[in-house]
């Protein structure tokens, strides 16, 4: 499944040590796109561990992270604005 993985970590006392850590978490599924923005294919078992893993340290009452799921990314459209990074030219 193709995934899009935007995470929002509250910058308080732990906030960076767990922003560090969401972020490690992350580039081990996925491909780093923007700040906090990540995206790629994964399977349906590697989903299920990044998010068991991101569970760990996500503070339920202060972070977020969101998970766009599409079967194939052939399914979305992608449209820059501004800088066109080719880290994401393989998703194209």
């Amino acid at each position: 499944m193709y995934v899009i993985l935007v995470y929002d970590i509250v910058m308080d006392k732990k906030g960076a040590k767990v922003s560090k850590n969401i972020f490690k978490i992350c580039k081990k599924y996925l491909t780093h796109i923007q700040k906090s923005v990540f995206e790629g294919n994964l399977t349906e078992l590697n989903c299920m561990k990044l998010r068991m893993e991101l569970n760990e340290y996500i503070r339920n009452d202060k972070d977020s992270v969101l998970l766009f799921k599409s079967r194939d990314e052939k399914w979305l459209q992608k449209e820059f604005l501004g800088i066109v990074d080719d880290k994401t030219s393989n998703f194209f």
